[in-house]
């Protein structure tokens, strides 16, 4: 049965575990209202994706 001789110790636990953390989304700027939205969706503020209005408020 494979056991490890040594423990691990806390810094190399870390550096293994260093690309698992959160991530912030690609957020853009809305040319119509200028609020931040997510890329490639329509604009929660005034309804718009595109140039197009999609959603009359």
């Amino acid at each position: 049965m494979a056991v490890p001789k040594r423990r691990t110790s806390k810094s190399k636990k870390n550096m293994r575990r260093s690309h698992i953390k959160l991530e912030v989304p690609g957020m853009t700027e809305c040319p119509n209202c200028g609020e931040y939205k997510l890329s490639h969706r329509v604009c929660k503020s005034c309804g718009t994706y595109k140039g197009e209005e999609v959603i009359s408020k």
